[in-house]
């Protein structure tokens, strides 16, 4: 069993005071794969409401991709995927396109908190929010 998918808000959970953190941190301890959306995200959030200079931001990546078993980089392949995810899930581009990157790595789970939980994206991932 591949292990599970993680979505940005993990990331960002897991370097914050907030009480979901230490869940985030443990999601953190066990094998997962991301994507470079992720990494981006987490980025862009970290340098803004999180308040870490690129200094910070520059040395919590690496250790996040150390952590993490995969990073998936994004093609033309999974957008197109995600357009597909988008159409029949309703859903935005950019959790599309995460979730392209949990299909198109075989995780059956993909833990996030910002989509509905137990949302099954066909033969792809489940959505399990692991703050519930």
């Amino acid at each position: 069993m591949k292990p599970p998918f993680l979505d940005t808000n993990i990331l960002i959970y897991a370097f914050t005071n907030d009480p979901r953190a230490a869940k985030a941190q443990e999601c953190m301890t066990k094998p997962f794969i991301l994507s470079t959306q992720a990494l981006n995200e987490f980025s862009n959030v970290a340098l803004g409401k999180l308040g870490m200079t690129v200094a910070d931001v520059r040395c919590a990546l690496p250790d996040i991709c150390l952590l993490g078993e995969d990073v998936l980089s994004l093609d033309r392949n999974l957008q197109s995927l995600a357009l597909d995810i988008v159409e029949r899930h309703r859903l935005s581009f950019y959790d599309g396109l995460m979730l392209a990157a949990a299909c198109q790595a075989g995780c059956d789970i993909f833990l996030s908190e910002d989509m509905q939980h137990g949302l099954a994206i066909g033969r792809g991932p489940q959505v399990v929010n692991p703050f519930v």
